[in-house]
């Protein structure tokens, strides 16, 4: 019986080294699930500040599209008077 009972012991002991693993296993699982999170908010913040800089490019490459509409009427127009007068 006394065997038993050692092999009983051990056996509980082991028990409770699985279970202790176990916990800590969990508690690792969700930590590294909350550091996939923040990686993927930084990724987020990331992603939003290259977006906020192709904004900025984007206005940018519209005035410059404005400007040069605005250089286009007025070359028009300025062939225009001078095509009119060369015909008067």
């Amino acid at each position: 019986m006394k065997v038993f009972n050692e092999l009983i012991m051990d056996q509980m002991k082991t028990m409770d080294q699985l279970l202790d693993l176990q916990s800590e296993i969990e508690r690792c699982q969700d930590l590294e699930q909350e550091l996939i999170k923040l990686q993927e908010e930084a990724k987020l913040d990331s992603l939003k500040n290259e977006i906020k800089l192709m904004k900025k490019e984007l206005d940018t490459i519209h005035k410059t599209f404005e400007e040069q509409t605005d250089n286009v009427i007025r070359q028009y127009q300025k062939l225009k008077i001078l095509t009119e007068g060369a015909l008067t």
